[in-house]
């Protein structure tokens, strides 16, 4: 018997509904049905409360096949909640942009280094397209941070791909725009970006 067989019987035996059972397990309903259905398994943390629930080792709710499918599932959750972390902190950090004196400008015969902000000696198209790329990366960050549990199919296989094309973009503009600085500071987070896709795979 499998587990999904295990727990809708046990949950019978005790006449809860998926929805009593939910509650004592502090999970949606949809969990409950899903693991039911043979759908997906439960985290180990809730494994261990339905076995306190219904009085079970863990063995006996799962055979060693099982809990391998189970850990090598949680060990792809954190893989993939670390890229989200990293790759969210480095959209982000593009922020820094606004206030770090990176950017060269002349004004009355010398170079200043200045701040997004304070850059103005530019033509007004370059600084909507640096603030545009600013703007787009941080934001893009801040929601892989915000949408971390987000499991829309277009959300899930396009995050990180989407992330490492604004990166691109984002160095193509401030290299042909000679802003040596902000060109490389982009390049080092595409490279990271990149590293970690591949050792990924």
């Amino acid at each position: 018997m499998e587990f999904h067989e295990k727990l809708q019987m046990l949950r019978k035996q005790r006449e809860l509904t998926q929805e009593e059972l939910a509650k004592n397990l502090h999970v949606s309903r949809t969990a409950i049905s899903k693991w039911e259905s043979g759908r997906g398994y439960p985290g180990i943390d809730s494994l261990k409360a339905i076995a306190k629930i219904f009085g079970v080792s863990l063995d006996q709710l799962l055979s060693g096949d099982e809990l391998l499918n189970i850990a090598q599932e949680e060990h792809a959750q954190k893989q993939n909640y670390m890229l989200d972390l990293v790759f969210g902190l480095l959209d982000l950090s593009v922020a820094l942009f606004l206030f770090l004196p990176i950017f060269g400008q002349l004004v009355a015969g010398t170079i200043q280094n200045v701040s997004l902000l304070f850059l103005t000696h530019i033509p007004v198209y370059l600084k909507i397209a640096y603030w545009v790329s600013v703007i787009a990366m941080a934001v893009f960050g801040l929601l892989t941070l915000m949408l971390q549990n987000c499991t829309k199919i277009f959300w899930v296989k396009n995050k990180r791909v989407i992330s490492l094309i604004c990166n691109i973009l984002a160095v193509l503009l401030f290299e042909l725009s000679a802003k040596p600085y902000a060109a490389v500071y982009l390049s080092v987070l595409m490279i990271i970006k990149a590293f970690l896709l591949i050792k990924r795979q």
